[in-house]
């Protein structure tokens, strides 16, 4: 009863939020886009690119407002959601332009708000607002949590765990749990063993040798200020089919736990961020998981089809705007295409198309867009051919960040290498391939053994516009900002 209480509170808030928002759009309107990703996809770098691209006269020729001057402005105004951390666009820029580093990952929720000043169609000036919101793609695959009991996570969370090169990075979880009475009495000393073998458990297997992505819950990889907290300290146990948790139990306090997790973390992030969004991006990193081998590939698109799950899609109507709102755009973007010459970028695409295929059939079914693209919102390098053995081959140029390793060299951050990076499948099905005929990856053995091996490269040299403004390389950002916004310049 408590519960369904609770659900009717919820989504009276929900809609009482949606008409405030309905009636701010109809004075100044806004676009609320959301933009996600899992760990290293590079979701700091896209909205530093994309929002100084807006405002310094970035190249974006296929962003139809751009290509025809309708643009006549874009700046930073104050967030509207004073609770809500600021996006530290400046730092990051500072970090990408003047000192040629990537600027630190995603950790927590954030907000910026961009005003874009344009001419309309009847030539008249208007503005359009774009409140970005940026949060950790973990944070999404809680979401699925809020419909399950206990049981069925802890259930769900064990049988993940004892398949494929889970089994071998969870073992010494799964040793500890062996030991375990679920039904006995409660003990703390043991929920707190428990909760971090389990989180070990979950960060080796975000690992580059393994990059594995359906890793929730979400605040266990990013715990912010809830590290410590109760809320934060409950595993997966080995339970008796068909029974109730005894009063007092470990079983009782893990349950009760998981659900004040739900309460205090993941409703409210539902309900205050998640649910107000208008669009959607959507940051892979692809080559992390063909890197690692078929079964990263596979896990990313179990991942990826539970995160397009989470989303409210739909065509909007007035009714849905008032009551439910719903996202009607969602793109997909496999990011680090520079790390590939160009010849591989469909290729790239299609792989990620292949992935997310099923569940993108249901949201375009509820009336929503989707669609697929080949990002680098900064480009690192640049492309040639070089000869090897006789043969020209499509090669990328740039400097690797110091630290990598390739083909017994270890790079310093200062020396600018040709490199091969290899050619992707024309068949996307062959990266899914876990047997014999599978193409090799990190998890098989040693790195030069690893068919496709992705360097990191550092931040690029900044050009310069004709009037002297510093400008960010990128491939096909100017295609993502047409599919998210270009139909709201009228």
């Amino acid at each position: 009863m408590a519960s369904f209480v609770s659900d009717l509170v919820d989504r009276a808030r929900l809609a009482a939020r949606a008409i405030a928002d309905y009636g701010e759009n109809l004075v100044r309107p806004t676009v609320r886009i959301g933009v996600t990703g899992l760990s290293r996809a590079g979701k700091t770098v896209f909205i530093t690119a994309l929002v100084h691209g807006l405002a310094r006269g970035g190249r974006f020729p296929v962003f139809t407002p751009a290509a025809d001057d309708a643009i006549l402005r874009a700046y930073l105004a104050p967030q509207p959601d004073d609770a809500v951390p600021r996006f530290e666009y400046e730092s990051h820029a500072r970090a990408l332009i003047g000192d040629r580093i990537w600027p630190e990952s995603t950790r927590q929720i954030s907000e910026l708000r961009v005003v874009i000043e344009h001419k309309g169609k009847d030539g008249q000036p208007r503005t359009l607002t774009l409140d970005i919101v940026d949060y950790p793609g973990e944070w999404l695959l809680d979401l699925p949590l809020l419909a399950k009991t206990y049981e069925q996570w802890a259930k769900e969370s064990l049988a993940l765990s004892h398949s494929g090169p889970r089994a071998m990075l969870a073992a010494s979880w799964h040793a500890y749990n062996a030991t375990l009475d679920a039904s006995g009495p409660a003990d703390e000393q043991a929920a707190i063993t428990a909760a971090q073998l389990f989180t070990e458990y979950l960060r080796s297997c975000r690992e580059e040798r393994w990059a594995l992505s359906l890793l929730p819950p979400g605040r266990f990889l990013l715990p912010g200020d809830l590290a410590g907290s109760p809320a934060l300290t409950f595993a997966p146990l080995a339970l008796p089919a068909e029974a109730a948790p005894p009063e007092g139990s470990l079983w009782a306090m893990m349950k009760r736990r998981y659900d004040a997790y739900k309460d205090i973390v993941v409703k409210p992030f539902f309900r205050d961020h998640f649910a107000r969004l208008d669009r959607q991006i959507v940051l892979v990193d692809v080559l992390a998981a063909l890197n690692a081998g078929p079964a990263a590939v596979r896990d990313l698109e179990f991942a990826l089809s539970a995160i397009l799950d989470c989303f409210q899609v739909g065509r909007k109507t007035l009714l849905s705007s008032l009551i439910s709102p719903r996202v009607d755009r969602v793109l997909f973007a496999a990011t680090k295409a520079d790390h590939l010459h160009q010849v591989s970028h469909d290729r790239l695409e299609a792989i990620l198309t292949r992935m997310i295929e099923r569940a993108a059939g249901r949201a375009r079914y509820a009336g929503a867009e989707t669609d697929v693209v080949a990002l680098a919102a900064v480009r690192a390098t640049r492309e040639a051919r070089v000869r090897s053995n006789g043969d020209e081959l499509p090669a990328i140029v740039g400097v690797p960040v110091a630290g990598e390793r390739a083909v017994g060299h270890l790079f310093d951050g200062e020396r600018e290498i040709a490199l091969f990076p290899g050619d992707l499948p024309a068949d996307p099905e062959r990266v899914f391939d876990v047997g014999n005929t599978g193409f090799q990856g990190l998890t098989a053995g040693a790195l030069e053994e690893a068919e496709f091996r992705f360097l990191r490269f550092r931040p690029p040299r900044i050009e310069r516009t004709v009037d002297g403004l510093p400008t960010l390389p990128h491939i096909r950002l100017d295609r993502v900002l047409q599919f998210l916004i270009g139909d709201r310049f009228q």
